[in-house]
C-alpha cells in the first residue's frame, strides 16, 4: 500500500509516530497532533496514523477532525476495530449516537467473541433507546415541564441543617458569602434552597432576550469572563483577585459553566445567586456546554443526580434552554460563546429573533454563536469541532462593519495565557478555566474595562489547589470508555 515510499521515509514517518505517541501520554496533544500530522505527511498510508490523530484531536475537543481521521483510517483498513472507537467517540461528542451505535456494530461483527465490544455496543443501544423514548414523551399533548411537577413547600428542612437559607425566599448577599464558603467545605446547599434558585432563575430569564444589551456607564468597571467549566476553587479566586460581583464590580460569564470539571453544581449555584441578587450587574451567556447532549457526556447531569436528583438535572436543562445567547455592551462590543456565522450580512436584529428556547441546532445562527471558531485566513473552513464554522479576519471585519460594532468577545477554547488577540484585535478570546481539566497547564484570564473606554485589559492567574475530585469524575461511564 505504502510502495513508492523509500525506506528511509517509512522508518522516518515511524519514529515520529513513536515520539508522538510519547507527548500524548504526557497529555501534550497538540504537540502529538502536530508529529502524527509530520508522519502522515511523510506516509500517508498507515490507519495507525490517523487513528492516533484522531484519539488526540478528541481530547483537545476538535471533533470535526477526529471524525474526518477516524473515517480516513477506516477506509484505509476495513477492519482496523480503533478507528471504529475512535469515529464511534466522535459521533458521541456531537450527540449522534445512532451513528456511534452503527460504527460500534461493525466492531461486534468484526470480533463476535469480543466482550468489551459488545458490552460498548449494548451501552450505546441502553442510550439511543433512551433519548428516543425520551423525545416521544416530548412531544405528548399533555406532557409537563419539570418546573410544573415541583412542590417546594413539601420539602421539609431537617432540623440539623445548618448551611445557608434564602431569606423569606429570597438571595441575600449574607446568603452568596455562607454559600460560597458552605461550598468550599464541599458541603451542600438543601436542596429545596436549591430547587428555589433555580426556579427564580427560570423565570427570570423566561423574560429575558436573546441578545441582553448591556449599558455601562462611562466611569463603571465591567468584567468578561470566559469557561470556568465546574472549576469553582478557580472561580473563588477570581473573586479574591478582582473583587465580588456587586453593582459597583458587575460581571459578564460567556458560557461553559459547567461540564468537565467535577464542582459544577457549586459553580452555577454561585453564579446564579449572583445573577438573582444582582439581576442588572450580573449577566450569564449560554455556552455550548449548557446543553442536553453535553452534559450527559461531559459531567454535569452526572454531578446533579449524584449531589441532588435526576429531576434536578432536567430542571437544569430548561433554565439552559431560557439563558441569552450574547450580550452587547455600550452597543459597541458583542459578546457570545462561540463565534461568527457561515452566512454574511447577519444583523443584529437577525440574532434578537433567534428562538433560543431549545437544544441547540446543528447549524444556523443559534449554533453558530455557540460552537464556531476564529481562524488566521481569511475566508471560512469546516469546523474542526464538526459544529459551527471557522471565520477568518475579513469575515469577523464585515459583521463589525455591517453593524456598527468595534470588536467582539467570545470564549470557547483554551489559550495557553488565558486570552488571545486576533483578527486585527477585532476578535478577543478569554478562557477563565486554568490548567482545564487538570492537564492542559494553560493560565486562566478575565478581561475589565471601562464605560468610556472599551479598551480591554486582560489580567491572567494561574490554578490554585482543588480537593482531590478528578475532572470528570460524574461524567457518564459509557463517555470515558472513549474520551
Amino acid at each position: 500500500m505504502d510502495s513508492g515510499l523509500s525506506d528511509e521515509a517509512r522508518d522516518k514517518a515511524e519514529a515520529i509516530k513513536t515520539d508522538a505517541n510519547e507527548f500524548f501520554k504526557k497529555q501534550d496533544y497538540e504537540k502529538a497532533i502536530e508529529l502524527y500530522t509530520e508522519a502522515i505527511n511523510l506516509n500517508p498510508n498507515i490507519p495507525a496514523y490517523y487513528g492516533n490523530r484522531s484519539f488526540a484531536h478528541l481530547r483537545v475537543e476538535s471533533f470535526g477532525y477526529a471524525l474526518a481521521d477516524a473515517s480516513k483510517a477506516i477506509e484505509l483498513d476495513k477492519n482496523y476495530v480503533k478507528a471504529y472507537y475512535r469515529r464511534a467517540g466522535a459521533y458521541m461528542s456531537l450527540g449522534r449516537f445512532k451513528l456511534a451505535l452503527k460504527d460500534l456494530e461493525a466492531v461486534v461483527k468484526v470480533r463476535p467473541n469480543d466482550a468489551d465490544a459488545k458490552r460498548k455496543y449494548n451501552e450505546c443501544k441502553k442510550i439511543v433507546t433512551k433519548n428516543a423514548f425520551l423525545a416521544a414523551i416530548a412531544v405528548e399533548e399533555n406532557h409537563k415541564s419539570v418546573s410544573e411537577c415541583i412542590d417546594l413547600d413539601s420539602m421539609s428542612i431537617e432540623e440539623d441543617y445548618t448551611g445557608p437559607k434564602l431569606e423569606n425566599g429570597n438571595v441575600t448577599l449574607e446568603f452568596v458569602n455562607t454559600l460560597m464558603e458552605t461550598f468550599k467545605k464541599q458541603q451542600k446547599l438543601h436542596r429545596k434552597f436549591a430547587y428555589k434558585i433555580l426556579m427564580d432563575a427560570k423565570k427570570y430569564f423566561e423574560q429575558q432576550p436573546t441578545m441582553v444589551e448591556v449599558t455601562i456607564s462611562p466611569d463603571s468597571k465591567f468584567t468578561v469572563c470566559g469557561d470556568i467549566h465546574g472549576q469553582f476553587y478557580d472561580l473563588m479566586n477570581i473573586f479574591d483577585i478582582n473583587g465580588l460581583p456587586s453593582e459597583d464590580n458587575p460581571y459578564l460569564f460567556n458560557g461553559d459553566f459547567v461540564d468537565r470539571g467535577s464542582f459544577s453544581v457549586e459553580c452555577i449555584f454561585t453564579l446564579m445567586s449572583f445573577k438573582l441578587l444582582y439581576p442588572n450587574h450580573f449577566f450569564m451567556s449560554r455556552g455550548n456546554h449548557e446543553s442536553a447532549t453535553m452534559n450527559q457526556m461531559y459531567g454535569f447531569e452526572g454531578e446533579v443526580k449524584s449531589k441532588y436528583t435526576p429531576q434536578m438535572a432536567e430542571l437544569f436543562t430548561e433554565v439552559f434552554n431560557l439563558l441569552p445567547l450574547c450580550h452587547l455592551l455600550n452597543n459597541k462590543v458583542l459578546v457570545m460563546h462561540g463565534g461568527l456565522f457561515s452566512q454574511d450580512n447577519v444583523t443584529l436584529e437577525d440574532i434578537k429573533k433567534v428562538d433560543r428556547r431549545r437544544q441547540p441546532p446543528e447549524e444556523g445562527i443559534m449554533c453558530e454563536l455557540l460552537w464556531s471558531d476564529p481562524q488566521p485566513d481569511n475566508g471560512r473552513a469546516p469546523s474542526k469541532r464538526g459544529v459551527g464554522v471557522q471565520f477568518g479576519p475579513d469575515v469577523t471585519e464585515k459583521f463589525l462593519k455591517n453593524n456598527s460594532l468595534d470588536y467582539v468577545i467570545r470564549s470557547h477554547e483554551v489559550k495557553p495565557e488565558g486570552y488571545e488577540i486576533s483578527h486585527g484585535q477585532k476578535c478577543i478570546t478569554v478562557f477563565s478555566a486554568p490548567n482545564y481539566c487538570d492537564t492542559m497547564g494553560n493560565k486562566g484570564a478575565f478581561i475589565t474595562f471601562t464605560g468610556k473606554d472599551l479598551t480591554p485589559k486582560f489580567t491572567t492567574f494561574s490554578a490554585v489547589p482543588h480537593p482531590p475530585v478528578k475532572p470528570m469524575a460524574y461524567a457518564d461511564f459509557f463517555s470515558s470508555l472513549f474520551l
